[in-house]
This record gives C-alpha cells, structure tokens and sequence, in this order.
C-alpha cells in the first residue's frame, strides 16, 4: 500500500488545509499525481504530526504529514481456481489456514492469485465489475474485498476468518472491534533471547522516522496507535527463541515491531529483523504463524476454537535448531 511523508516547510507562513496543501505539492514529490478528490477517496491513512488526522485539519510550518492510500482497483476481480486448506466452513463463514506468500485481497501489485479471487471461486461467485461512473471510496472498496474480516501480511500464514454474507460479516467486525471478545495467538521462531521469558509489551506504534515505510514502537508518547502484545518464550535454542503471542489489539506489523522492541526480532524479516552472523537460517522465510483464533460465531453463544498446524517450515527451522543446540 503506497505511502508517502511530507514535511511542511519551516518558512511555510499560511494555515492551510491538508487537502489544499498537499494538492499544491507538485507531483514529483510523491511520484504520483495528488489532487483533493483523490485524497478524500483514496487514503487510507492520514497522520498530522503522528496523530489521525482528517482532509480539513489546519497545517502549519513545520508540521509533518503522513499519507498511506490505496491505489486505483482493477476493473474486474475474477474468481481463481486457487487451492485452498478449508479447517472450517459453513453458511457463514469459512475459516481458512492461508499459505504463505498470499495476499488477502488485491491491491497495488498483487491484484490477482488473493485469497479474495480463491473465494470468490471457492464460494461460485461471479466476478466482481467496477463501476466506471462511481468513485472509489471506504464503500467501493469494502465491496471488492468480500468477506474480508482482518487480514494477515503475506508472508505471513495462518488462521483467517471470512464472512459469506454482509450480514456476518457485520457481526465479525463487531467482535474484532471488541478485542477482549475474541483470541488471536500466534508462534514465532525469533533470532534473540528474551531477557524475560513472559510479558507484556505496551507501547504507542509510530512510523519509523528514518524510514517512513517502516513502524516502530515507542514509549513515553501519545503519538501513533497504542499497541498490547503478550508473550512467552517456551523454548530457547542458542541464541533462537520459539514463542508464543498473543495479540490484543491489531496494529500493521505488530507482532513483528513489538518482536524487535523486545531484541528478538522474528527470524526471516527483511523490513525488521536482523541476520545473526553465521546462522544456517540467511535464507528463512517469515518465521510467523496465526496458530490459533477464537471467537463467537453468529447465533453461537460460546466461541468456536479454530487452529492451523504448526507448517513445514518451521518443523524443518526447529530440526536443524534441536541438531545444532540440543534442548
């Protein structure tokens, strides 16, 4: 998802809207062109100073602003003859254990092989036909991402519940909206070891200043979004950790930021990991698994307990670990 960071000059001497002032930015500067309509239907995410911000919000010399938005959609989402690994399904919803390397719906650079163009086949739906003459906003969008619950990075594999109805999908939002109501848990193989093997980390998640493409966690700020991670490192192998995380809230990267924080980045992260000297394991994918989800399903007044199996990499990663350093 495009993202783009602008600082307004210290010699910047109105209060000019956001909208009007990033209109008046000359193109280059994004590597795209910028207009008020665009803004106003496309951004997903708006930042003034770290904090949400709205089209209309006043900017000032020296503010800093932040722009995360999705790209124009494709004409037409087709359905995809894509395999999938069903654990659950019925007239509601269909869990599903995501491969790694899949997209959950499309977007810039991935607008087919998703899970979306999987379901829509899946379900015998047809394909799903923009509307030239609408423009593309939260509700444009929403539709050609049928189903879409939450979502899991792409390397990243797992549980992932969808809905097969508006209706349901209505519900499903409710329950993740409510954090406490439902269970995400997670493992990680991660390179470190945790100078505490069970906690809490609570802090606020901010772009990384240096990179604006990357976050961060911070603490002693209101900035950014407030972020809750708990874990427990059950096996340490060297200097590796296998973990278990449980997440309650659902921040972009979250576990993967909140991993770092802790000095044991997961192991196989290209944007925060870090490659031990010498290790067998240069060449590891994402070491991040959604293992298990609980949460009530429509009409159900106790919640169901969905689980993928632990995947093949990580039994190959953690038989090379149990050769080289034993437990």
């Amino acid at each position: 998802m495009p993202y783009f960071s602008v600082k307004v000059p210290k010699d910047f001497k109105e209060s000019l809207r956001l909208d009007k002032y990033i209109a008046s930015i000359p193109a280059e500067n994004f590597g795209t062109s910028m207009n008020r309509s665009k803004l106003k239907s496309g951004a997903t995410e708006i930042l003034l100073n770290g904090k949400k911000a709205k089209v209309s919000a006043k900017v000032k010399s020296g503010d800093q602003i932040d722009i995360q938005w999705e790209e124009s959609v494709p004409e037409d989402i087709e359905p995809e003859n894509i395999p999938l690994e069903i654990i659950y399904e019925d007239e509601n919803v269909c869990v599903v254990n995501k491969r790694q390397g899949m997209v959950t719906h499309p977007a810039a650079g991935n607008w087919n092989g998703t899970l979306v163009n999987a379901l829509l086949y899946h379900w015998g739906r047809n394909a799903i036909h923009q509307d030239s003459t609408e423009d593309v906003n939260a509700e444009v969008l929403a539709k050609r991402r049928p189903g879409i619950i939450h979502r899991l990075d792409k390397d990243t594999s797992g549980v992932i519940i969808t809905a097969k109805n508006r209706e349901t999908e209505e519900f499903l939002h409710d329950e993740f909206l409510h954090h406490n109501r439902i269970t995400k848990e997670y493992i990680a193989i991660c390179c470190g070891r945790p100078k505490v093997l069970e906690g809490r980390i609570e802090t606020q998640i901010i772009r990384d200043p240096r990179d604006r493409k990357r976050n961060k966690a911070a603490v002693g700020t209101d900035e950014g979004k407030k972020a809750i991670t708990l874990y427990k490192c059950f096996a340490t192998y060297g200097p590796f950790s296998l973990m278990r995380i449980r997440i309650k809230t659902g921040r972009t990267h979250q576990i993967r930021v909140h991993m770092k924080f802790l000095g044991c980045p997961v192991m196989g992260d290209p944007i925060y990991g870090n490659f031990l000297k010498g290790s067998p394991f240069q060449s590891a994918s994402l070491m991040l698994h959604a293992y298990l989800l609980k949460i009530r399903l429509p009409g159900q007044k106790e919640r169901s307990t969905f689980k993928a199996p632990v995947p093949l990499r990580f039994k190959k990663v953690l038989r090379t670990l149990h050769e080289k350093y034993g437990r």
